[in-house]
């Protein structure tokens, strides 16, 4: 089986070959030449509306490919929600509530004795700011570096080559451009009867900038953010409740691991009602007021809170965009319909990341922008969704890639399953983090792998191996014949390849 998983990489990999004859790259210089603007135009090849992980990624991709480049962002700080009120100030506070969170209640364990420990909630976001401002600086000095042109302002079509952009300076510009690509990302999906004030009501953005530990928090929404904003303010000391419509957390999540992490996070004193639906919310006095009842309906019962989070997902966000006003189509859920070129029905524009059908993932947006600068180009971009990783950021973490257990038995796929607990791996007793699993799903007749799924502290990280695995069409007796470093927890992967495709040794 290795051996001819070898020959399918190999076979794949010649696929992937672009010629480098002559006549073919003089083929593509001309193509070029013809089709993008000289230096001198004041016509763009390339716009990009939106510098998010999307955005600014495509700007910068298609400056190296020689493309003249503008991007727009209205935020006037590049990195868009991700970066700026997403991904890196939660992952920020994430980690300093979990070394509070060590310190007072696992350093003993470890002969590590600290007489008071205590939260300074100030210095915890000024370290949050901090990382923040210097990333966002990072791209700039990239874009410097990559000669993008970067304008700061709220873009809206005038026709299909031009974008007026309201500058934050209060100005106005018209940007000209042969392909205008539109990354502006998504917002926080709203809730009817809810209004979102940011101080007791808030969203994401105000769960990062609480300016006291709230004695009561509720989460509406157990997805990946609630779950980790939950987790946060849980490990400073929050009581916390998540509410959720649907019969489980995550309801995407393998099914399997979705209970041990449920009972994970219960463990961390994490309450949660499911199947419970939100009919109303007061917020007149100190606190709020959330009454809810049963999802399928029944008796009401009130919550009460210092503080609620709407984590209810996102939506696209393509508000004062015109592009109604251009013809570009969208579907019921708003998203702008585009074709596997990333091209919508109105020519020379293209959308991609979070406005467009597909995971709402920073990273699925970085190779949505990489991919259509390069189809672009007149090269080939690639993004198969189906193998986009996923990561909830809580304690431990949980990752994973491919099919569930839950989508394999709906499609009828016959598959093996190997598991191996973090508590038979070395590395992870050695360390005390012993919590969580491997799971591997393979075809039965063929191993190829099919789903991966990771919780483990740092499941994060190890998944990619998986990912990779998955890329490339590896079997599970692929990874089980791999050397591992010892000792790891990435062997967990090992025994559980092993655990698929025959026996593991360590169980």
């Amino acid at each position: 089986m290795a051996m001819a998983s070898l020959a399918r990489r190999k076979a794949y990999l010649l696929t992937r070959n672009i010629s480098n004859s002559p006549t073919d790259a003089l083929r593509i210089s001309l193509s070029l030449t013809r089709r993008f603007s000289s230096p001198g135009s004041d016509e763009n090849d390339v716009v990009i509306i939106g510098g998010g992980p999307g955005g600014y990624v495509a700007a910068i991709k298609a400056a190296q490919l020689g493309l003249k480049t503008t991007c727009i962002e209205k935020r006037g700080a590049l990195g868009g929600t991700c970066l700026n009120v997403g991904c890196i100030p939660s992952k920020a506070l994430l980690h300093s509530s979990h070394m509070y969170h060590e310190a007072k209640h696992v350093f003993a364990n470890h002969g590590v004795k600290v007489s008071s420990v205590e939260v300074d909630l100030p210095a915890m976001l000024a370290q949050k700011d901090t990382a923040v401002k210097n990333l966002t600086r990072g791209i700039e000095g990239l874009f410097k570096k990559n000669k993008v042109n970067y304008v700061k302002g709220y873009g809206k079509f005038l026709s299909p080559s031009e974008v007026s952009v309201d500058t934050i300076d209060g100005g106005n510009t018209v940007v000209k451009g042969k392909h205008i690509i539109v990354a502006t990302g998504s917002d926080v999906k709203s809730l009817p009867g809810i209004t979102i004030d940011e101080k007791k009501i808030v969203s994401s953005t105000g769960a990062l900038s609480l300016t006291e530990i709230p004695k009561k928090l509720i989460v509406i929404g157990a997805g990946y953010i609630g779950l980790e904003m939950g987790s946060v303010w849980g490990r400073l000391g929050s009581e916390v409740t998540v509410v959720e419509f649907a019969s489980d957390i995550v309801p995407s999540m393998d099914g399997e691991i979705r209970k041990q992490f449920q009972r994970s996070l219960e463990k961390q004193k994490m309450k949660f009602m499911l199947k419970t639906k939100v009919v109303g919310v007061d917020s007149s006095g100190d606190g709020v007021k959330l009454i809810v009842e049963p999802a399928e309906g029944g008796d009401q019962t009130t919550l009460e809170a210092d503080v609620v989070l709407v984590s209810a997902g996102r939506t696209p966000f393509t508000s004062g965009l015109d592009l109604e006003k251009i013809g570009v189509e969208t579907d019921k859920g708003g998203r702008i319909l585009v074709n596997e070129r990333f091209s919508t029905n109105v020519s020379g524009v293209y959308a991609i990341g979070d406005v467009i059908p597909g995971p709402m993932l920073a990273h699925k947006a970085e190779e949505d922008g990489f991919a259509c600068v390069e189809f672009i180009a007149g090269k080939h971009g690639h993004v198969d969704y189906d193998k986009v990783p996923g990561v909830v950021y809580t304690y431990p973490e949980v990752a994973s890639v491919g099919k569930t257990e839950e989508q394999l038995k709906k499609e009828g796929v016959s598959y093996n399953v190997g598991k191996f607990p973090f508590m038979a791996n070395s590395r992870a007793k050695a360390i005390d983090t012993a919590e969580g699993m491997v799971k591997i799903l393979a075809d039965k007749e063929t191993d190829k792998i099919l789903g991966v799924h990771i919780m483990s502290p740092n499941a994060g990280e190890l998944i990619h191996e998986a990912v990779l695995a998955i890329n490339y069409d590896a079997s599970s007796e692929d990874i089980a014949r791999v050397c591992h470093a010892h000792p790891t927890m990435s062997e967990a992967i090992k025994e559980a390849a092993m655990a698929t495709y025959d026996k593991p040794i360590h169980m």
